[in-house]
């Protein structure tokens, strides 16, 4: 999907897929992005899936923690959306604890039901303060997922 993104609007590039890397896992332990550049209104949708035996340990967290930094930095941002099902309370969490407030909902044709849920860059809380701990590294740009 995201491969034929870029043939068609090779301007999302740099901010689709990148890999979830812990030096301590000898595999990526999931993939976060954006789903492309900011629209007309300079917004931004983000996604992070993490794999499921590796779940519950900041993954998610860091990687959200990251692409917030991104689109903070990033002049023509100034909205980020997040879609999660209403089945997934931990998400749901998270991207709460950012100040993200719910602002719909949408049927997505692969994910089902999906609660949209928004933030302006300017008041993303806690993002302008992220630290790294040296055991996790900020997200690796990986290049289009397939």
């Amino acid at each position: 999907m995201r491969s034929k993104q870029i043939q068609d609007t090779p301007t999302d590039a740099p901010w689709i897929t990148r890999l979830m890397v812990d030096p301590q896992v000898t595999a990526p332990v999931g993939l976060a992005g954006f789903h492309g550049a900011p629209d007309e209104v300079g917004m931004v949708e983000v996604g992070y899936r993490v794999d499921p035996a590796l779940r519950r340990r900041g993954y998610a967290r860091r990687s959200l923690e990251t692409l917030l930094a991104v689109a903070q930095r990033h002049p023509d941002v100034h909205t980020v959306r997040a879609t999660v099902s209403p089945e997934n309370p931990a998400s749901r969490a998270l991207i709460d604890s950012y100040g993200f407030v719910e602002t719909g909902e949408q049927w997505d044709e692969e994910d089902g039901l999906e609660i949209i849920y928004e933030v302006c860059v300017s008041s993303a809380a806690g993002v302008s303060s992220i630290r790294y701990p040296r055991r996790v590294k900020p997200l690796a740009h990986a290049g289009p997922r397939s």
